[in-house]
C-alpha cells in the first residue's frame, strides 16, 4: 500500500542534499529517548509536512509525487498506453500504484490490466480522490500498535508542528493550534491522555533553548464539562467560553475533547424550523456552539486518537471535520490507531461495470505491524486456550498459571505483576467470580481490586478508582498489594497499566466482540527496558475464536503465531536453598504494642444547613486585604492608598465550582448532595466571585482552598478519635524461609552460582574454610620441584600466587555468618547488595561475633537482620 512506497520516499529524502531536517532527525535519534518506529512516524510526518508541502494525498498522488519513475519501454504494454501514460501523471500514479507487489502476484491486477487495455476509459483524478476519502486537506493516519507510545508520539508532532510554526508564522503548512479529539467509546482516557502529553519533555525532538521556549508556548485545556442548562447549546456552555475566550487569534493551544461533543447532529439541527432566516454559521452555532467555535480556531492540527473508532457508521465526525476545513482553517488532520485495517472493505468504482476494494485505511502513511513490536519491545505473549472448561476452571486456570510464572516478579519501578480478570457484568464479578476468588482459591481480599462504574445493587468506594487509576505509578518499597484486578466494561482500551502481566476473557461477553483484540493486548506494554518480558492471556474457547479472526483481519497474524514468537532464548533460572537448619539460627522473643481506634460521634447529624449559614457569616475570614499606592517618584510618602476589593483571572460557574468540591471529596460527596444546599451555597459562591464581562471570575483574594474545605467539612459529623492500648508478648522465626522459589537469573544474585555451590558443599562436609598454610607449602614444593625437573623453571609461580588458588571468596568465608539462604536476589535494590558485600568485608564485623541477614523478596519489608552473639 501507500505506507510502503512513503517509507522508501522518506528514506530517499532523508539522504539527500535538500533535506532541512538532517540535523534534527539525528539529534531525536542521538537524544535515545524515543521507539525506533516513534521516530520513524516522526520522520515520515516530516518528509509529507515539508518535502510533501503538506497537500492532501490525492494531489500529492496526481503529481506524481510517489511514482518511482517507471521505465515505460521496458513494459509489455501497447504503444497507445505507453504513450497515454508518459503524458498523464495522474495515470501513470495510479498505474504504478496498481502494480505494487502484495505478496505473489500484484496489488490491483484488475486495475493494471484494465489501464493497459483502456487507459482513456478511466476518471484518474475522481478514482484518486476517491481512494482518499474525497478529502481536501492533509488527512494522514499513523499505525502503531498499543503500548508502542502513540500518545509520545502525539505530543512530538505537536511540539515539532509549534517549532516550526513559531520559525514561520506565515507558513500555512504547521499549525498554530491543536485539537486532540478522543474517541466517543474512550471518554475515560481522556485526562490520562492530556497528562501523558502535557508530561512528555520537549527535549526529546527540540534542541535547548527552542524545547524551553515551545513548552512555554504551550497552553492546555479539557473541553470534557457538562453543559449548564440540560440540552442547551446556548452560551451557557462551558467548554464553549473556554475556545470562544482564547479567539481569534491563539498561538500554542491545545485542547482536548470528547468527539462525540463536536458530532454533526442533522435531526436537531433541522427541527429548528424558526432559523430558516439565520445565517448557516448562526445555524451552526444554534446547533452546537462548540462545534461553531471550533471550527473558528485559526491554523488548527486535528489529532484523533484511535482513529478506526471515527469510522464508525453512527459517528460523522469526517462530516465535521469537512465542513471545519471550508473555513480555511484545518491545517492538518493526523489520525492514530493500532490497526491500519478496515472490518469490512472500501469499494472504489472505476467504471460502471468495474470496482476494486481495499481493505487497508487508504491513507495510512505509516505502519508498524504488531508483530515487530512483539519481537522488539512488546511482552511476548503465551495465548492459552481453555478448552471444554466452565468460566470458574478457566480462571483457576489462568491464575493457577500467572502465580507459576509471575507470584514473584517485581518491576524495577517496584511494581508487582498483576493479572485482569474481565466479567461481563457487575452480578457476574460480585456474586460469582470475587466470591470464588476468595473462596474457593483462598485469594487474599486485600489482593484483589474490584473496578466498575456501579449499579443500584451494588456500589463501590471511590477510593477503588483512585487504586485503578494508580496501580502502575512508580511505587516505593510499600508497593500496593493489589495482584489481581476484576473489571466490568474498563480497561478495554486507554488503560496504561505497564505492570499488566495477564488477561483472562473466561466467557463470552467479557469483552465486547469488536474489541477482544485490544483487550487481549492490554497486557503487553513493556516495563523494563532493553529486558525481555513475557505475558500470558487466558481465554475460553469463544472468545479465542475471535481473537484469532480479528488477528488476521486486523494485524496479517494468528494465535499461532504469536505463541511462536520467542524472541530470546529461555531465561536461566536459579534455584535457592535454605540453610535455616544449618545455622541453627533461634527464635526471637519479642513484645507488640496492640492498639485500638475508637472513633466517636460528636454528633447525631451533619448540620450541614447551619454550617454553611455560618461559613456565610464568617466569609470575610477568608478574604485577604490588598491595596495599591500611588505616588510621584519624588514624593513616596504622599502616596493615594486605593483597597483592592476583587481581582482574578480564573473563569468559573457555580456548577463547575460544585464539581470541583465533589472531585476534591475523592467523589465521597456527591453532585447531587451538594445541589441539595443550593440555597446556601449560592450566596458563598456569589461573595467570593465577580463578573466582569458577562464573565464569572473567582475572586482571588478569598482563601478558596479553605472555604471548600470547610464546605466539605460542613457535610460530616464531629467525631472524636478514641484510642486503647495493650501490649503482648509473642515470638517469631527472626528470617523467612517460606515459599523458595526458583528465580530469573540476573546480575543483583548473592553470592554467584560458583560460590552458592562452594558454600552448599561445604555444609555437606563439615569442612572449614580456613586454610592449612602447612599443606599449601607442601603443595607448592611439590609443584615447583615438578616443573624444575621438566625445565620449564619459566613457569614456576610466587608462593602467594599459588596460594590464592586455594583461598575462598569472601561470600565462602562468611558463610557462618550470614545467608540463611542461597542465594540471595537483590533485584528491586541493587544498593543494598553493595551494603552486604561492604558489610562482610569490614574488619569489624569480621573480628566480631556478627552475623547479618537479608530477607529480601521473601518478606514485605525488604530489611537486614544484624545479630549480636553474646560472648
Amino acid at each position: 500500500m501507500l505506507n510502503n512506497i512513503i517509507k522508501y520516499k522518506t528514506f530517499e529524502w532523508l539522504q539527500s542534499k535538500d533535506c532541512s531536517v538532517k540535523n534534527l532527525v539525528k539529534y531525536v535519534r542521538n537524544k535515545g529517548e524515543l521507539r525506533d518506529t516513534q521516530i520513524q512516524a516522526i520522520e515520515t510526518y516530516l518528509f509529507l509536512k515539508i518535502k510533501g508541502e503538506n497537500k492532501p494525498l490525492w494531489q500529492l498522488f496526481t503529481e506524481g509525487f510517489f511514482t518511482n519513475g517507471t521505465d515505460l519501454s521496458k513494459l509489455n504494454i501497447n504503444q497507445n498506453t505507453r504513450d497515454f501514460l508518459s503524458k498523464n501523471k495522474s495515470a501513470l500514479a495510479l498505474f504504478d500504484f496498481a502494480r505494487q507487489k502484495n505478496g505473489k502476484t500484484t496489488l490491483l491486477p484488475e486495475l493494471e490490466k484494465l489501464i493497459i487495455e483502456q487507459p482513456e476509459s478511466i476518471e484518474y483524478e475522481k478514482i484518486i480522490k476517491g481512494i482518499f476519502y474525497n478529502v481536501n486537506y492533509a488527512d494522514y493516519l499513523m499505525s502503531l500498535p498499543m503500548g508502542a507510545g502513540k500518545t509520545f508520539l502525539m505530543a512530538s508532532m505537536i511540539y515539532l508542528d509549534l517549532y516550526f510554526a513559531d520559525n514561520e508564522p506565515d507558513n500555512k503548512n504547521f499549525a498554530h493550534n491543536f485539537l486532540v479529539l478522543i474517541p466517543s467509546g474512550l471518554k475515560s482516557s481522556i485526562v490520562p491522555s492530556l497528562k501523558t502529553i502535557e508530561k512528555f519533555d520537549p527535549s526529546w525532538v527540540l534542541p535547548e533553548p527552542s524545547a524551553s521556549k515551545i513548552k512555554q508556548l504551550l497552553k492546555f485545556e479539557i473541553l470534557d464539562q457538562a453543559k449548564t442548562v440540560s440540552k442547551s447549546n446556548k452560551a451557557e456552555n462551558p467548554n464553549a467560553q473556554k475556545v470562544n475566550h482564547c479567539l481569534p487569534n491563539p498561538f500554542g493551544q491545545v485542547f482536548v475533547v470528547n468527539a462525540e461533543k463536536v458530532i454533526l447532529n442533522r435531526t436537531y439541527l433541522d427541527a429548528q424550523q424558526e432559523l430558516f432566516e439565520k445565517t448557516e454559521d448562526e445555524k451552526d452555532k444554534y446547533a452546537n456552539e462548540l462545534r461553531n467555535l471550533i471550527g473558528k480556531i485559526p491554523n488548527l492540527s486535528i489529532l484523533i486518537d484511535e482513529v478506526h473508532h471515527a469510522t464508525d457508521g453512527d459517528i460523522k465526525l469526517r462530516q465535521v471535520v469537512n465542513k471545519w476545513n471550508e473555513t480555511g482553517n484545518i491545517t492538518t488532520i493526523l489520525g492514530f490507531s493500532g490497526t491500519p485495517y478496515l472490518s469490512n472493505g472500501d469499494k472504489i468504482n472505476v467504471t460502471e461495470t468495474a470496482f476494486f476494494k481495499f481493505s487497508q485505511i487508504t491513507n495510512t502513511v505509516y505502519y508498524y505491524p504488531l508483530i515487530t513490536a512483539i519481537n522488539n519491545f512488546l511482552k511476548t505473549p503465551k495465548v492459552k486456550i481453555a478448552e471444554n472448561l466452565d468460566k470458574f476452571q478457566v480462571i483457576e486456570k489462568g491464575i493457577t498459571d500467572f502465580k507459576e510464572h509471575y507470584e514473584n516478579k517485581v518491576y524495577d519501578n517496584n511494581n508487582i505483576a498483576k493479572i485482569a480478570i474481565y466479567c461481563g457484568n457487575i452480578e457476574s464479578l460480585e456474586e460469582e467470580i470475587y466470591p470464588y476468588l476468595t473462596g474457593t482459591l483462598k485469594i487474599n481480599p486485600d489482593e484483589i481490586l474490584r473496578f466498575h462504574k456501579g449499579n443500584k445493587k451494588y456500589k463501590l468506594p471511590p477510593e477503588n478508582e483512585l487504586l485503578f487509576n494508580t496501580l502502575d505509578v512508580p511505587k516505593t518499597i510499600s508497593a500496593t498489594k493489589k495482584r489481581y484486578i476484576l473489571l466490568v466494561q474498563i480497561g478495554k482500551e486507554g488503560w496504561d497499566c505497564q505492570s499488566l502481566t495477564g488477561i483472562i476473557l473466561s466467557q463470552k461477553g467479557d469483552s465486547p466482540k469488536n474489541m477482544v483484540l485490544q483487550t487481549s493486548c492490554r497486557c503487553l506494554r513493556q516495563v523494563d527496558k532493553g529486558k525481555h518480558e513475557t505475558a500470558r492471556i487466558w481465554l475460553n474457547e469463544y472468545n479465542a475464536k475471535v481473537l484469532n479472526e480479528q488477528l488476521k483481519k486486523e494485524q496479517q497474524t494468528s494465535i499461532e503465531e504469536l505463541n511462536k514468537l520467542d524472541k530470546k532464548i529461555e531465561l536461566e533460572t536459579i534455584e535457592r536453598f535454605s540453610r535455616i537448619e544449618h545455622l541453627q539460627l533461634p527464635k526471637v522473643e519479642f513484645y507488640q504494642l496492640k492498639i485500638t481506634y475508637n472513633s466517636i460521634d460528636e454528633e447525631e447529624n451533619a448540620n450541614t444547613k447551619n454550617k454553611l449559614q455560618n461559613l456565610l457569616k464568617e466569609i470575610d475570614k477568608y478574604k485577604k486585604p490588598a491595596l495599591i499606592k500611588t505616588s510621584e517618584l519624588n514624593d513616596i510618602d504622599d502616596a493615594d492608598i486605593n483597597i483592592i476589593e476583587k481581582t482574578g483571572t480564573n473563569f468559573t460557574n457555580f456548577n463547575q465550582w460544585i464539581f470541583e468540591i465533589s472531585k476534591e471529596s475523592f467523589n465521597k460527596i456527591s453532585i447531587s448532595e451538594l445541589n441539595k444546599f443550593q440555597t446556601e451555597l449560592k450566596p458563598i459562591f456569589d461573595k467570593i466571585t465577580f463578573i466582569e464581562n458577562s464573565i464569572t471570575f473567582f475572586n482571588e483574594l478569598f482563601d478558596l482552598y479553605q472555604i471548600n474545605s470547610q464546605i466539605r467539612i460542613a457535610f460530616s459529623i464531629k467525631r472524636k478519635l478514641q484510642t486503647e492500648s495493650e501490649v503482648l508478648k509473642n515470638d517469631a522465626d527472626l528470617l523467612i524461609v517460606d515459599n523458595l522459589k526458583i528465580v530469573e537469573q540476573n546480575e543483583k544474585l548473592f553470592p554467584s552460582k560458583k560460590d552458592t555451590e562452594k558454600i552448599l558443599e561445604l555444609d555437606r562436609s563439615g569442612n572449614s574454610t580456613e586454610i592449612d598454610n602447612a599443606e599449601v607449602e607442601k603443595s607448592y614444593e611439590i609443584m615447583k620441584q615438578g616443573l624444575v625437573q621438566a625445565g620449564m623453571e619459566a613457569m614456576v609461580i610466587s608462593f602467594e600466587q599459588f596460594k590464592n588458588q586455594f583461598d575462598f571468596s569472601t561470600a565462602v568465608k562468611s558463610k557462618d555468618k550470614t545467608f540463611h539462604y542461597l542465594p540471595y536476589d537483590f533485584k528491586q535494590s541493587g544498593f543494598e547488595k553493595e551494603i552486604l558485600q561492604k558489610t562482610l568485608n569490614l574488619f569489624d564485623f569480621q573480628s566480631n561475633d556478627l552475623e547479618i541477614y537479608y530477607n529480601g523478596s521473601l518478606s514485605k519489608n525488604h530489611q537486614f537482620k544484624i545479630i549480636f552473639n553474646q560472648i
